[in-house]
This record gives structure tokens, C-alpha cells and sequence, in this order.
């Protein structure tokens, strides 16, 4: 450190330095553990920050940083995309692939690119394919396709496993601030399992199908005049799986690789989207648990 008294900023910056030449030196272990470290500190700090919780103000946030992110030399053509996201998703809607590309930021010097770089790094002159492209998640490539079967299958065990003892009453039960009971957990879970065997099976009838991006984390709520039961909900969600399990484990490994075209994340594999849904539902493991104690 070259100072006496480091702010939180100057010693983030300092990790992240020090990783990218520990790299030159070929100290990868210890590049990895200062960049986690460094990473550690940010989501520390972001979990402390308060940020807004409705969707119009959430919006309108990113519209403001947007703008001040000028100060900080950030490319105009980041900040449109992250304007025209932000006036999308106060539309009620979700920013596409085509609003919004994988950024891809240069390794060595930071140089950030929406897309795909196709020339040398014009700041250092680092190498396209040295630049580190940011996914909309990490759950596209959590799992291998062996382990995404194995997480698949248990999910709804563990999720039975959880529902032991709780009547239909706690089951329904929201939280005093508002927001999802275990019941509205159960939908979502069997929403995103009707949209993973939709899509499994256009992969095995089309070549490249069209993925819809889908909003189902809103469909939770919706009810119709007669729903039926929590465990109902979740015995359909089983049923659903294991007809989707069945489908995974017989078709030829080759296929995993099959592409497609999502308006939300771009190109994806069969495989990336089996690992999507397979890391996703474990998100939700914690939220059931957390949700039992109320």
C-alpha cells in the first residue's frame, strides 16, 4: 500500500492490481485469492448498501447512475444501454440481448466493449481473445450435464424434505413485510420446471429454436378463482420433473450441445439451460427454510 490511511476504494483498487500482476508473475493462486477478496469486500459492502425495492424506483435509479456514471469515463454506449434498459424495465418488460450484449471487459487494462471484441484492445493492446465476457448469471454454466441430472433429481427432494410437517395454513403463510409464502415458492418452481420441458423438447424437434424470454418470477401470484392446494402444486412440479429427468437421461449426450437462439442471454446450449434451471431452483432452497420459521 503506498499510503497510511487507505480508503475502502483505494484498498479495493490496490487488491485488484495486485492480482493482475501477480498473474504476470505466474501466482495464480494467490491473483485468485486477492481477486476474491476484492470481491468479498464489494458484495460485503453492496449487502449493507440500501437500494431500491419497487421496480418504477429500481428503474429510475439506473436511469440517474447512468448518467453519473459519465464522470467516471464509463463508454456512451454502455450508459445508453444501461438508459435504454432501465426505460424497458419500467415498461414492465425485460432488456433483450439485443438492447443489452454480453460486455466484454479487457483483463489487462479495463477497457469495456458491448460485444464481442473483434480488434486488439485499442488502450493496451491486449488481444480480443484475452477479454473476460460478463453473463447475465453464473447459473448458465453451474453444472455439467451429469451434474445438472443429479441436482435436477434432488431439488424436489430436498424441497419435500422441507415441507415436512407444515400445514396447507403455513404453507400460505406470506411474511409480515409482504411478499412470497412457501405456496407462491411451490408455483414458481413448477412455472420455471413447465418452462424447462418446453424448451427441452423444442431443442429435440427444431434446429436453433427461438427461447422466449418469459418473466416467471411474476406468475407466482396469479392464481385463477380455484387454485388448488400448496401440495398439490408441488406434486405437479414432481410429476413434471421426472417426466423431464426421463427425457435428459435417454436422449444422446451429443445433444446437450444442441444451440439455440435466447432473446434474453443470445446463443445458448440445451446444456446451459438445463444448468440455468438446475442452479436457480438451489436459490430457493434457503427462501423455503426461511420462510418455515415465520
Amino acid at each position: 500500500m503506498t499510503t497510511n490511511s487507505p480508503t475502502w476504494a483505494d484498498t479495493l483498487v490496490h487488491l485488484l492490481a495486485l492480482a493482475s500482476r501477480l498473474e504476470d508473475e505466474g501466482q495464480y493462486n494467490l491473483a485468485k485469492l486477492t481477486r476474491a477478496i476484492a470481491d468479498s469486500l464489494s458484495r460485503q459492502a453492496a449487502f449493507r448498501m440500501a437500494a431500491p425495492i419497487a421496480a418504477d424506483e429500481l428503474a429510475a435509479d439506473l436511469k440517474q447512475t447512468a448518467a453519473a456514471l459519465a464522470s467516471l469515463n464509463v463508454s456512451a454506449a454502455a450508459r445508453s444501454a444501461l438508459a435504454q434498459g432501465a426505460d424497458v424495465m419500467a415498461g414492465g418488460s425485460m432488456p433483450l440481448i439485443t438492447t443489452i450484449p454480453h460486455p466484454h471487459v479487457c483483463r489487462t487494462c479495463g477497457h469495456l466493449l458491448l460485444g464481442a471484441p473483434e480488434t486488439n484492445c485499442p488502450t493496451c493492446g491486449a488481444w480480443p481473445g484475452t477479454y473476460q465476457r460478463f453473463m447475465p448469471n453464473y447459473w448458465l454454466d453451474a453444472f455439467e450435464p451429469l451434474a445438472a441430472i443429479e441436482r435436477l433429481r434432488q431439488t424436489p427432494l430436498d424441497v419435500a424434505t422441507l415441507l415436512e410437517g407444515l400445514t396447507e395454513a403455513q404453507l400460505n403463510q406470506a411474511p409480515a413485510g409482504g411478499g412470497w409464502a412457501i405456496r407462491n415458492v411451490l408455483t414458481h418452481l413448477r412455472d420455471a420446471q413447465d418452462v424447462l420441458a418446453f424448451r427441452l423438447d423444442l431443442f429435440l424437434q427444431e434446429e436453433h429454436p427461438l427461447l422466449e424470454a418469459k418473466a416467471v418470477w411474476t406468475w407466482a401470484a396469479n392464481e385463477g378463482e380455484r387454485p388448488p392446494t400448496a401440495l398439490e402444486i408441488f406434486q405437479t412440479y414432481r410429476a413434471a420433473r421426472r417426466e423431464t429427468l426421463h427425457k435428459l437421461e435417454q436422449m444422446p449426450l451429443t445433444h446437450w450441445w444442441r444451440t439455440g437462439r435466447h432473446q434474453e442471454f443470445g446463443v445458448v446450449t440445451l446444456r446451459q439451460q438445463a444448468s440455468y434451471f438446475a442452479a436457480h431452483e438451489l436459490t430457493h432452497l434457503s427462501q423455503i427454510n426461511a420462510l418455515r420459521r415465520i
